[in-house]
């Protein structure tokens, strides 16, 4: 069953006397109950701004977002109606407040959800946490404590979508891996979607039954982890995949991507990536390829 059905997305950011930035610039994807997602590109593309759209934090300035059959619309101070949907983010030490104990802090999201047969302490353990952390602070903890800490908290409220927005980039190597493959088990085991966003491919080809790719706002490829790790279609999946370092010895540097990103209050005419193509062709200077579920114009339907 469909969860999550993003259409057509449009977010845009304005500041007075500036020209408008488009974060993210006709989105579409989908979260099915049980399914994890993994959504990847490189800084600065859209991810996080497109999560916060499913939150209800950011406005959409065109297209739809549906959750659970219910259009999603932004959130006012007294409105609860998307405590289905939870985001774990990125930084562990500003999404807990410093002030309470964690303990009263998971509270909250069982009083949301009216559980009263389960306790703070009681989730604790389920990320693998020592039952007595309830009663310490925030500051107590280290960076992939408070971020286990932060997804009992967001698994408190009995989502039925999770969203991990890079909650694995302010973490040591020992523990992205171990935080990340936590948050698949406990979404699956629960019957919940994930929405994991990352620039690490390699944990997300750990956990994601899909990949997304994004660039510049556009969603570029989307196909099964296994099918798009072996054969990746679009370009810019390829340098992406090209740049993963590799373990092998050898000392060979992985494939640097030539260029940056461009600006997204000026994005370039054409398809969003042709700057920095190596296969670019004429008609990627002029038409903006949209199809899927790779938008290129090197697999254009015939």
């Amino acid at each position: 069953m469909t969860l999550l059905t993003i259409d057509d997305l449009v977010v845009e950011h304005r500041t007075p006397g500036r020209p408008a930035v488009t974060a993210v610039a006709g989105a579409s994807l989908t979260v099915a109950a049980g399914e994890v997602v993994g959504l990847v590109g490189e800084s600065g593309c859209g991810k996080s701004t497109l999560a916060r759209a499913v939150c209800g934090l950011n406005s959409a300035a065109k297209g739809a977002i549906t959750f659970d059959g219910q259009p999603v619309t932004p959130l006012g101070l007294r409105r609860r109606t998307l405590t289905g949907i939870q985001m774990v983010f990125q930084d562990p030490y500003a999404s807990l407040n410093p002030r309470r104990r964690v303990g009263d802090q998971i509270a909250d999201g069982l009083r949301v959800s009216g559980d009263t047969r389960t306790s703070p302490a009681d989730l604790l353990e389920r990320v693998g946490l020592p039952r007595d952390f309830a009663s310490r602070h925030p500051h107590e903890f280290s960076g992939g404590q408070r971020q286990r800490i932060a997804i009992a908290r967001a698994l408190a409220a009995q989502p039925r979508l999770l969203i991990g927005d890079e909650p694995i980039s302010a973490l040591d190597a020992s523990a992205q891996s171990q935080v990340a493959t936590l948050m698949r088990d406990l979404a699956v085991s629960s019957g919940a979607g994930l929405l994991f966003i990352s620039h690490d491919l390699s944990v997300v080809r750990l956990i994601a039954d899909r990949i997304a790719v994004m660039y510049l706002g556009k969603i570029v490829e989307v196909g099964r982890t296994s099918e798009v790790w072996a054969d990746p279609e679009h370009p810019y999946t390829r340098a992406l995949l090209a740049a993963i370092p590799s373990p092998d010895g050898l000392g060979v540097l992985p494939a640097e991507l030539p260029g940056d990103v461009p600006d997204p209050a000026s994005p370039p005419p054409g398809c969003r990536f042709n700057p920095r193509c190596p296969q670019v062709m004429d008609i990627c200077t002029t038409r903006e390829p949209d199809f899927g579920p790779v938008a290129c114009w090197l697999h254009a339907p015939r």
